[in-house]
């Protein structure tokens, strides 16, 4: 799978400006709505202004507006069981009866594309091969070899379907070595970065999945510190993966947990897919009474991997309906 580079920018100074411009634009928001704010423009995210949950990004010389709902399909650190982890993630390992997803009447992914775009001039560097392995998990994912990705395809939505396979689900990679990436992205930049990637592959709809992968070094949304080894959200336009560099975060974020180092990887970012799958407009899909998702009820448990025509990969269980509990297979 080819990788595309791109490196453009926009200056300060027509950021500063643009900030000034969406300060004035919510200026006259109405009673109730959030006063406008501009944040410092800096490498990477130019604008930031909110009123509410939507946000206006500057970034890649486009301005983005983005809605933020919050983290979605929290997986939570290895042990971790603080409140603020599990009122989003929902709790694991629970009784089946206390486990069946319900469906909330909205959006499933049919036939799913997954295009990931790896964040910062950081990516430059890669000693780890983290690109490759990513790459090599979704260029697997949705062959016949893979009866992992099968288990989500009895949820279905209205019209009676459900996920479905018939090929590789990797759509695209993107090194977006345009600039660094920001050290401490907030969640609108974050979606404003999935809305860039999403621009720059020509993609949109209820089947696309955007991954953004911040590297090494960086916290997205708070990560390491906020508990949490990955999430997802929909940001009004698409379905998209806050991943950070999980190895950053050791065997917390599943390092060496089944095979190597890089096991977190796929852990974390098969959990994101997989619950992308069946809730990519959160909450409105498949959910459990308490709002967990088809990951969040197998967290961590029965770690093991998947044999794809790429390679063999870490991977948890999903929770099916069907089998009445957590499975590797369906």
């Amino acid at each position: 799978m080819r990788m595309f580079r791109i490196r453009r920018g926009a200056t300060a100074s027509l950021a500063a400006a643009c900030g000034i411009a969406l300060v004035a634009l919510f200026a006259g928001a109405p009673s109730g709505v959030a006063a406008a704010r501009a944040t410092t423009p800096q490498t990477g995210v130019q604008a930031n202004v909110q009123a509410g949950n939507v946000h206006l990004v500057r970034s890649h010389g486009h301005l983005y507006r983005v809605e933020v709902h919050g983290r979605h399909g929290v997986i939570p650190m290895r042990g971790a069981h603080s409140g603020a982890v599990r009122s989003q993630a929902g709790r694991t390992g629970r009784a089946a009866a206390d486990s069946t997803l319900i469906y909330n009447g909205g959006p499933v992914q049919h036939q799913v594309s997954v295009y990931l775009v790896f964040w910062g001039n950081q990516w430059d560097s890669d000693s780890n091969g983290v690109e490759q392995y990513q790459t090599n998990l979704f260029n697997g994912l949705g062959t016949s070899s893979d009866s992992w990705s099968t288990v989500t395809s009895q949820y279905t939505d209205n019209s009676g379907q459900g996920p479905t396979f018939g090929g590789s689900v990797l759509g695209g990679t993107w090194v977006d070595d345009s600039a660094a990436a920001p050290a401490n992205a907030q969640q609108a930049d974050i979606a404003a970065e999935a809305d860039a990637a999403a621009s720059h592959f020509g993609v949109s709809g209820p089947d696309v999945q955007i991954v953004v992968m911040s590297p090494s070094g960086t916290s997205p949304d708070g990560f390491p510190n906020s508990g949490f080894c990955a999430w997802h959200d929909y940001d009004g336009t698409v379905s998209y993966t806050n991943m950070p560099y999980v190895l950053d975060a050791g065997s917390s974020c599943g390092a060496g947990s089944v095979q190597n180092q890089l096991d977190g990887f796929s852990i974390v970012g098969g959990h994101e897919y997989a619950e992308s799958l069946t809730d990519p407009q959160p909450s409105s899909g498949w959910v459990a009474s308490d709002g967990s998702e088809d990951g969040d009820l197998c967290a961590w448990q029965n770690l093991g991997t998947i044999n794809l025509p790429s390679g063999t990969f870490a991977m948890q269980p999903t929770w099916s309906n069907a089998a009445g509990g957590c499975a590797m297979s369906g």
